[in-house]
């Protein structure tokens, strides 16, 4: 491992449901028509040529996010080990979030309702440290569930030898 690649090769990562790439995508796209709708109103009222401009611009960049949207979900991974979670994510700048399960105080399950639509949650792990909270989402409730359950028993036995 070097400071290039952070993924650890030894671990067998979890990736992420695929659905939330559309989950992302229609998240992005709402935005995108929000914007554009605002900028419209912009050039109606003052019939400026800098609307277009502005408008083609929001488009051309909300194209180029929803590209670099999919790959970052696919950059999005878990891993449970003996003694600690290992969460990762990042394309640009690659973050790989390790959380002793002795510090974690408890964990959420989320689901916002596009993610229920698409049966996905979001586990929010928090820990002692909120600069070592980490985050897993994209994951069918089912999964989530477990996942909750698991890491809350492995942190009521790992912090009783504190």
């Amino acid at each position: 491992m070097t400071a290039l690649e952070p993924w650890p090769d030894t671990v067998d990562w979890r990736p992420v449901s695929p659905k939330l790439i559309t989950v992302e995508l229609l998240e992005r796209a709402a935005w995108i028509v929000v914007l554009l709708a605002g900028l419209t109103t912009g050039w109606v009222i003052t019939a400026s040529r800098l609307w277009p401009a502005a408008m083609a611009a929001v488009l051309l960049l909300g194209i180029w996010r929803c590209l670099v949207t999919v790959r970052a979900v696919r950059a999005w991974g878990y891993a449970e080990r003996d003694n600690d979670l290992l969460v990762r994510h990042g394309l640009v700048i690659r973050r790989l979030s390790i959380v002793p399960y002795a510090r974690m105080q408890f964990v959420d399950v989320t689901a916002g309702p596009l993610e229920r639509a698409f049966q996905l949650a979001t586990v929010q792990l928090h820990t002692a440290s909120a600069a070592s909270d980490a985050r897993i989402p994209g994951l069918p409730p089912e999964e989530a569930a477990r996942l909750r359950d698991r890491l809350t028993a492995l942190g009521e036995d790992r912090a009783e030898g504190l």
